[in-house]
């Protein structure tokens, strides 16, 4: 029988990964832009990344916070920074199709999705909400409990939304449609930061 607290985790690792986030939003662009199969990397790297975070976090990253608090705030400004140039990114871009030289349209690979997760503001407060609510002593089986809960959870929910995106692609066939979605989905991504920070 699963007890109270591993429901409670799941359910706290379900709401928070298929709400809207960074993640998702760039998920959906990069399904609607590339289609499931290409994002594919993308969405591992997501689910795997955020994993592998969870459980450094809990597991020590954490008290940098707590002996160096200034290290919060700068966290912020290079996730921002980030997130503004990412926004931009999604903004100008546009499927194979589309544009004239398609070797150059790629979606984010496993390695940059992973390391994403790190200038992540909303990641970072799932972290470590997860880890304070549900690994308060920083033991290592309660850490890789949190960290595998989100791993079987995230996944399946992040994956959700690239494939949102591509079924929206049949919509987007005109260079204009698309344009204005991936606008659409760049504002939307500033605009998460407003939520996560």
């Amino acid at each position: 029988m699963i007890n109270a607290p591993i429901l409670a985790l799941v359910a706290f690792a379900l709401v928070s990964s298929l709400t809207p986030g960074p993640n998702n939003l760039m998920l959906m662009a990069s399904g609607a832009n590339f289609g499931v199969l290409r994002t594919v990397p993308h969405m591992l790297g997501v689910g795997l990344g955020f994993a592998l975070m969870i459980f450094l976090v809990g597991i020590g990253l954490v008290g940098v916070f707590e002996l160096w608090p200034p290290a919060l705030t700068v966290l912020k400004v290079v996730s921002v920074g980030y997130m503004l140039w990412l926004a931009w990114k999604i903004a100008h871009s546009a499927p194979p199709s589309l544009v004239q030289d398609p070797g150059k349209a790629r979606p984010m690979t496993f390695f940059q999705a992973a390391m994403f997760q790190w200038v992540n503001p909303k990641a970072w407060t799932m972290a470590l909400t997860a880890i304070t609510v549900y690994a308060p002593k920083h033991d290592i089986p309660a850490v890789l409990t949190v960290a595998l809960v989100f791993g079987a959870v995230n996944l399946p929910s992040v994956s959700s939304w690239a494939a949102m995106g591509t079924l929206m692609r049949q919509a987007l066939t005109t260079p204009w449609r698309l344009r204005a979605f991936n606008w659409s989905m760049a504002a939307l991504l500033i605009g998460s930061l407003a939520l996560t920070l």
